[in-house]
């Protein structure tokens, strides 16, 4: 019996003096100590001195990891490569009213991976200018904070390995860098929502891994670089909500890429590119409220957007009639057309798109009747809009009231020739009933008879 219990203990002094060991030191991940202090007072700078991280996390990379932090091997010890501060998750990192940046977050020499949520919203700070070539970032982001000002640093463009560049939704100001132009193995880049003000630098056409360009909401004026046909990758294109003016470069025709491209509310002219539809992979396109484009629509092979699916020309001062080969769009499920001045007939074949979904036609000059089916307004209801159009008109012969398009008159049907006649003869009759009486009819108002004679008078004087 004894030599069963004396193995047992030993196992259990021995898994005592591990567990609890004196320091520790054999549960703990091989980390530098100049890594875990850097670590912990950079955190500190953005979520305040009463956070104690040797204390609270002895351990950042192994049995005490930190919300929002990542690390990895590199020759045996551990290093941080991803550091996300802000309320992402419940017990995230949140940053304090006086959060600010301290030199120690640019001694992460393995850091890959950056991120700012919503951690800068009280008092006004800027991003440091320098020291960020000290970094081999691969993803640098900082979104929704609006107390973020100051004009984005010339040294990101040391940032050799950046991937994805997302400046969101701060309060960014200043002109684009043209250092910006040289990192080339950027895939995303998103400056969305700040106050960023001058022209793009034309260099930035050379950025041929871009994926996404989102520059949308800033105050951004010129005109579009034509270096931007060189964008071949590109699968988004956002540079709505500018200044931005002049013509539309042809070299956009090369962006056989392209899924999204919106160039809203700006002041673009010129009308647009004649090959616009070489964008063949398109399936989102708005250039709506540029009243200054002008022109017309018959140019493009418009049966080339076979994916398209959205599409709103409205507001553009496009002029001229809308050509049938609108109509084979297959995928189409929104057309926009509104506030123009479109003139001619409504397309019939509309009604064959196999997608649409939605038809705004308001606004315009459009002319004539509408040759649309009963089965059709109901489908669309009020998604289909082409009231402002005075001299555009729909069938009587609308069973609901319901399938009405709304602000469209009804057609005139046309008189027949009786009805014509008989109007005639009520004028002829008031102002030559003398004439008639001296041939021998009596003259008694509203008899039928009377009214024929009259007509046949009428057909008469005529000949």
């Amino acid at each position: 019996m004894k030599d069963c219990i004396i193995p047992i203990g030993i196992v259990f002094v021995f898994f005592v003096f591990v567990g609890t060991g004196q320091e520790g030191d054999f549960s703990i991940a091989p980390m530098e100590r100049r890594e875990r202090e850097g670590l912990y007072y950079a955190i500190q700078g953005f979520v305040g001195k009463w956070w104690n991280g040797s204390d609270l996390y002895p351990d950042p990379c192994g049995w005490t990891p930190i919300q929002g932090v990542s690390c990895d091997l590199y020759n045996g010890s551990w290093y941080v490569t991803s550091l996300n501060i802000g309320p992402v998750y419940d017990n995230s990192l949140v940053c304090a009213p006086n959060a600010q940046f301290t030199h120690h977050l640019f001694e992460l020499k393995h850091l890959k991976s950056l991120s700012f949520y919503n951690c800068f919203s009280q008092s006004a700070l800027t991003i440091p200018l320098s020291n960020w070539e000290n970094l081999a970032l691969e993803t640098l982001e900082f979104r929704s904070n609006p107390s973020l000002t100051g004009e984005i640093p010339t040294t990101f463009g040391s940032l050799k390995s950046l991937q994805s560049l997302v400046l969101l939704e701060n309060g960014l100001t200043g002109q684009l860098p043209m250092e910006m132009g040289n990192l080339v193995n950027l895939k995303r880049l998103s400056l969305s929502g700040n106050c960023i003000v001058g022209q793009i630098p034309a260099n930035w056409g050379s950025l041929n891994n871009l994926l996404i360009l989102d520059l949308s909401r800033n105050f951004l004026s010129g005109s579009m670089p034509w270096t931007f046909g060189g964008l071949t990758s590109l699968l988004k294109l956002d540079l709505s909500q500018n200044l931005l003016e002049g013509k539309l470069p042809m070299g956009i025709g090369n962006l056989k890429n392209l899924t999204l491209l919106d160039l809203s509310n700006n002041k673009f002219s010129g009308g647009l590119p004649q090959n616009l539809h070489e964008m063949v992979s398109l399936q989102e396109m708005e250039i709506s409220n540029n009243p200054n484009i002008g022109g017309d629509l018959l140019g493009i092979q418009w049966e080339s957007f076979q994916n398209l699916e959205f599409l709103d020309l409205s507001d553009m001062g496009l002029r001229g009639t809308v050509p049938n080969s609108m109509t084979e769009m297959k995928r189409l499920r929104f057309l926009g057309l509104t506030k123009n001045s479109l003139s001619g007939t409504i397309p019939p074949r509309f009604e064959a798109m196999p997608c649409i979904s939605a038809i705004y036609l308001h606004g315009n000059n459009f002319s004539g009747r509408i040759e649309f089916s009963e089965s059709f307004y109901g489908k669309m209801g009020s998604r289909f809009r082409a009231s402002g159009n005075p001299n555009l008109c729909y069938s009587v012969g609308l069973k609901e009231s319901s399938h009405v398009p709304f602000g469209v008159k009804h057609c005139q049907e046309k008189e027949s020739n009786v009805e014509s006649m008989e109007k005639m003869s009520d004028g002829f009759w008031k102002q030559n009933s003398h004439f008639v009486a001296s041939l021998g009819f009596p003259i008694r108002s509203g008899f039928k008879a009377n009214k024929i004679v009259v007509i046949f008078l009428v057909w008469i004087v005529l000949l």
